[in-house]
């Protein structure tokens, strides 16, 4: 094992919302987005506050962390935007995986590549922040054409996955134009997930907070996930 190191500014336990069961969730450095209302905006800039850390040292510590892996647990790489460090996430989680460790992943869905790591990969959790091309561009900064492509790939192979919304009003609360785009492949092995707007990263911007009034009453978070049960789209809460 060479000296492959990983960037990462924040990582701890947490039960069932970063994967299934307990799991020992890494929070990488880096993000190719930049969407507008980002809870961890301090994880963007790749050359941010962060420590290296050699695949290495992070396998011994998850190894010494498996009796807390209960419930199906182990560990999950999210960010930041984890594909950012693509070559060496992919080590990362073939080593856990030959160690016989539950892995997990949050991501954008935007790297090319990302069927690479599918074969590494138990749990495959991929944000949809916006169905149309042009809105996705303006509230992120990138296209989200490699997302697209990517839920294609992973509807054709049949791959388990759960696909997250995080629902903001005035920026993508139309359920109808992701019910669309969600049924133009077969979605039969993927999960849904509805994700309310939340300020919890409001304070840490250092420029202006650009989201107002970006909260979803709960009848209209009703609605949404009561279309997408209608069109056969499976909603789960984790």
């Amino acid at each position: 094992m060479g000296r492959v190191t990983l960037k990462i500014y924040n990582k701890g336990f947490n039960y069932s919302q970063d994967g299934p069961g307990n799991r020992l969730v890494y929070h990488l450095q880096g993000c190719n987005f930049r969407c507008r209302w980002c809870s961890n905006p301090e994880s963007m800039e790749a050359s941010g506050e962060c420590r290296e850390y050699s695949v290495e040292e992070l396998l011994k510590e998850a190894q010494s962390c498996v009796p807390m892996f209960f419930d199906g647990g182990g560990v999950t790489l999210t960010g930041g935007e984890p594909t950012m460090q693509f070559d060496e996430i992919k080590e990362f989680l073939s080593f856990l995986r030959k160690s016989g460790i539950h892995t997990a992943i949050e991501n954008n869905g935007s790297h090319p590549r990302l069927r690479e790591l599918f074969d590494v990969i138990d749990f495959l959790i991929m944000d949809v922040k916006h169905f149309d091309e042009e809105q996705h561009r303006f509230w992120t900064g990138v296209s989200n054409k490699n997302t697209v492509e990517n839920l294609k790939i992973i509807c054709e192979t049949g791959r388990q996955a759960l696909i997250r919304i995080p629902l903001i009003n005035g920026v993508n609360n139309d359920a109808e134009g992701f019910v669309r785009l969600f049924n133009s492949f077969n979605c039969s092995g993927v999960y849904f997930e509805i994700l309310p707007y939340h300020e919890f990263g409001r304070d840490k911007w250092t420029v202006p907070y650009e989201i107002e009034n970006g909260f979803v009453e709960s009848r209209d978070i009703k609605n949404f996930e009561k279309l997408f049960r209608e069109n056969g789209l499976r909603i789960i809460k984790t």
